[in-house]
């Protein structure tokens, strides 16, 4: 049986490429690049090389780009480097619901420490309301986290309106960005953010590897001691395997860009259409905003089907999806995501996310409908 992989928002298989590029790494080009000696300078010459084209494609200079382990990482330097270099200008942040666990826990940890969060609410469609922002800056305010693309339900934020608010307060604005990275083009040399979280492993890249854009002008105290690579902001001897991949990826994602984003966008309108008629329009709901989204996520709640139970049969028949909601004690928490949206209970506790990528066909999307359409034809005969 051949397996349907709908869960490219959760990480997607390395390009056969990237592996290539990766595998000098680990065999003749194994050198320490803060050596001085060829093997070492082999190394270095690599790594910058990363880093200028990964600069290039995000739109900064690569001396503004720091490589991490991942981008839970990148958000937990950003949050806690900020809030520390800042501290003697305030001790407030602002964050929304709805952001990853690696911000929303963060922050819970940042409140132990003495700082106060605001975590502002999002409607219906999961999108932030700058007015609300705005609102929420008090003088003490020194920071503002907010995602690009929503991990669960795809929706958009306005980050430029909130940059543009961020910069005019004289506020430090980071953004995670890593679900964003692979669909949503982004130019940091006129976007008004100071922080930006990356991670490979969401465009074809390998896992392990991240990156954290740090304007020029912004201060960030590191997390951690003890050398110098990395402009002495994440010191540690750099993953030269892992950032050689992901600038790989990011330079096989250049030239199929436009390609792929058109073609997830039908995959994911062809998936609505098919479960329309195999399911029926009146049986399932679209969650998200219905245009200021990620063209490759599809979250859709199925009421009177527990996410738990639609998934394992989902499993069983050959198909990944995700909830995108945590998992404690072997059973699925509801999404916190869609508790923030105030959706309807039975639409919180049925929701499924679809997500797709560069393997995936119309046929796995005809197949998959198919499926669908059976489970819930079974369990709600069962009910």
């Amino acid at each position: 049986m051949e397996l349907i992989y709908f869960d490219h928002a959760a990480t997607t298989p390395v390009h056969p490429d990237v592996v290539s590029a990766m595998l000098p790494y680990f065999t003749g080009i194994y050198g320490n690049a803060s050596s001085t000696h060829q093997a070492g300078r082999d190394a270095r010459h690599a790594l910058n090389q990363a880093r200028d084209r990964i600069a290039a494609f995000v739109g900064c200079r690569p001396a503004e780009l720091i490589f991490t382990g991942s981008g839970t990482e990148s958000d937990n330097m950003a949050l806690f480097g900020a809030a520390e270099a800042y501290r003697p200008k305030g001790k407030h942040i602002i964050t929304t619901q709805i952001e990853h666990h690696a911000v929303l826990h963060a922050c819970e940890r940042l409140e132990q420490l003495g700082y106060e969060v605001t975590y502002l609410p999002v409607d219906q469609c999961g999108r932030v309301s700058v007015t609300d922002v705005e609102a929420a800056i008090r003088p003490d305010t020194i920071l503002i986290s907010v995602m690009y693309g929503n991990n669960e339900v795809g929706t958009l934020q306005p980050i430029e309106e909130i940059g543009a608010l961020a910069r005019s307060k004289g506020i430090c604005f980071h953004v995670d960005a890593v679900q964003a990275l692979a669909h949503v083009p982004i130019d940091l040399s006129t976007l008004p953010v100071d922080l930006m979280s990356f991670s490979a492993h969401k465009l074809n890249g390998p896992k392990g590897i991240g990156a954290l854009y740090i304007a020029k002008q912004i201060r960030l105290s590191p997390l951690m001691y003890g050398g110098s690579q990395e402009r002495k902001r994440r010191p540690g001897t750099e993953n030269i395997a892992g950032i050689a991949g992901f600038a790989k990826a990011v330079q096989l994602f250049e030239q199929g860009r436009y390609e792929l984003q058109q073609k997830v966008e039908k995959l994911r309108q062809e998936m609505v259409n098919e479960l329309r008629i195999h399911v029926g329009e009146s049986d399932f709901v679209v969650n998200g905003h219905p245009t200021e989204r990620l063209p490759h996520i599809l979250n859709v709640s199925f009421p009177g089907i527990s996410t738990e139970t639609m998934l394992m049969n989902l499993d069983i028949a050959g198909v990944a999806a995700a909830s995108g909601s945590a998992c404690t004690s072997g059973s699925l928490e509801v999404s916190h995501v869609l508790q923030a949206m105030q959706l309807p209970e039975e639409v919180t506790k049925s929701a499924v996310r679809f997500s797709f990528g560069q393997g995936n066909t119309t046929e796995h999307i005809t197949a998959a409908a198919q499926i669908v359409a059976t489970i819930v034809n079974r369990l709600r005969t069962n009910v």
